[in-house]
């Protein structure tokens, strides 16, 4: 049991929405810093976490994070964007450099990505390296750990291959196809984290961390259908498809994002293997082994089969995506504001509803009109939003900052309050909402309200163009969720 107090960054992602509880069930104080600390309010470990808002950007909080930490946890990283994401996180990272100097802090902990020594980088992967570099340049022991592909359930490379495969049984590439990749199971990467912490470190310095199997990715592919149960796949490299133009692409077949796909699509046009096993000196492998590529896959499928993804690629909100919550109902006065509020009684209980309400999404639709939002689905990846295609990471339970679909949950309070709100592209803010309000003998009543703050004329236009769907769309929503809750 260490008992040091540390600092985790980026405790909404991927990766440190996992590390987080393994942090304390190995005896660490955690404290964990957070844009939106709602969007922590209900996982698993909230209660045992110290929760502070603050920003990368802001440098005052920083500092007030840093008080008293002595390890802190750099999981922050920008994957999609436009190109000044490269001097944002350049001042990000000296940002986190200068609190930790300032505060004592004995060592930061900063996982980049793999890449080789020489040779021109991807934007996402020169920044990766800059940021370790000024962590390093700070004064304070920095331990960077660099690691390529991460292959576990809900990770954005895990989700493009596996539908890439799924879906596609012959599929065009670009030529990086032919490129050699270490891929490694995110559980091995939890484990040099976690030691990471506590490791003999002699110096500042960089160490390349992977698993086992040094792979071409077309090769990860075909076993990744392997190990799927799928018919081999045939794979046409083309000179010609770009980044760009292959971004788009995987944006229209996957659920992962076009600025996202290009991101991680230049991350594979260098070949990304381990240069040494410096690692091993300071952190051994785990007790069982490295995990392998096939066994990391299985073990991925089999947790998105029981509904136990622990985390996603989603949990982190994209870039420009609205941040601010609803506002109350008295500040709304001299705005301008649209809603559809509408409300039904069912003979069901208020908890049988509500189970129908937060299964919402995914799967399981919208319970109206499914060509119409399928329709919507579309037309936000074609302007470069994240579409339907995200789904949900639990068929049946949702958390605040969950994704779901288009929408994020911005809070979730059982089983009376589900309050989405909107990522597609639209001119304006919109929010979708229901509450259930117990009745006498054992009924309920639902009230559901779509809300949409316009932002100039084409907002407005907006709003007045889908007025003729919404008795479609939501009233047959409505009265689906309660004729579901009383079928069950």
């Amino acid at each position: 049991m260490s008992g040091k107090r540390v600092l985790v960054t980026g405790a909404t992602g991927y990766i440190g929405g996992r590390l987080a509880p393994r942090l304390l069930d190995a005896g660490y104080r955690v404290r964990v810093l957070a844009r939106s600390p709602d969007k922590l309010r209900d996982v698993p470990w909230a209660d045992d976490v110290e929760i502070v808002r603050g920003d990368l950007d802001d440098a005052e909080s920083l500092h007030e994070a840093c008080r008293d930490i002595d390890v802190v946890y750099y999981l922050v990283h920008s994957m999609g964007g436009r190109d000044e994401f490269v001097d944002a996180e350049k001042r990000a990272a000296q940002n986190v450099a200068d609190a930790a100097r300032d505060n004592g802090v004995s060592r930061i902990v900063y996982l980049g990505g793999l890449h080789p020594e020489s040779g021109d980088l991807s934007p996402h992967l020169y920044s990766r390296a800059q940021v370790g570099r000024i962590l390093m340049d700070s004064g304070v022991p920095t331990l960077v750990l660099q690691a390529g592909v991460v292959i576990g359930s809900g990770s954005a490379s895990f989700e493009m291959i596996r539908h890439l495969s799924n879906r596609l049984p012959v599929m065009t590439t670009p030529r990086w196809v032919n490129n050699r990749i270490q891929p490694i199971a995110v559980r091995d990467v939890l484990h040099y984290l976690l030691a990471a912490a506590d490791a003999s470190l002699p110096r500042s310095g960089t160490y390349d961390i992977g698993g086992p199997d040094v792979l071409r990715y077309g090769e990860m592919m075909q076993q990744y259908s392997e190990v799927a149960g799928l018919t081999k796949r045939r794979i046409l490299v083309l000179p010609v498809l770009t980044p760009k133009l292959a971004g788009l692409w995987i944006g229209l077949v996957t659920p992962i994002p076009p600025p996202l796909g290009r991101a991680l699509l230049e991350s594979l046009s260098t070949d990304a293997v381990m240069r040494n096993h410096d690692i091993d000196s300071i952190i051994p492998p785990p007790e069982s082994g490295l995990t392998g590529y096939r066994d990391a896959v299985r073990l991925a499928l089999g947790r998105i089969e029981r509904g136990e993804v622990e985390t996603t690629w989603t949990n982190a909100s994209p870039v420009g995506a609205p941040a601010d919550p609803l506002p109350s109902d008295p500040d709304w006065a001299g705005e301008v504001v649209f809603t559809d509020e509408r409300s039904l009684e069912s003979d069901s209980s208020p908890e049988k509803v509500f189970a129908v309400v937060e299964s919402i999404g995914g799967e399981n639709g919208w319970y109206s009109f499914p060509l119409a939002w399928t329709i919507r689905g579309w037309l936000d990846r074609f302007v470069g939003g994240v579409g339907l295609d995200r789904g949900r990471r639990d068929p049946k339970t949702l958390h605040t900052g969950d994704a779901l679909d288009f929408w994020r949950v911005e809070l979730i309070e059982r089983p009376t309050l589900l309050r989405l709100r909107a990522e597609m592209r639209a001119p304006g803010g919109a929010w979708l909402e229901w509450r259930v309000e117990p009745l006498e003998s054992g009924r309920s009543r639902v009230h559901q309200r779509a809300i949409f703050f316009p932002r100039g004329i084409a907002g407005r236009l907006y709003w007045y163009v889908l007025v003729p769907f919404h008795g479609i769309i939501f009233r047959g929503m409505l009265e689906n969720i309660a004729g579901t809750a009383g079928r069950r």
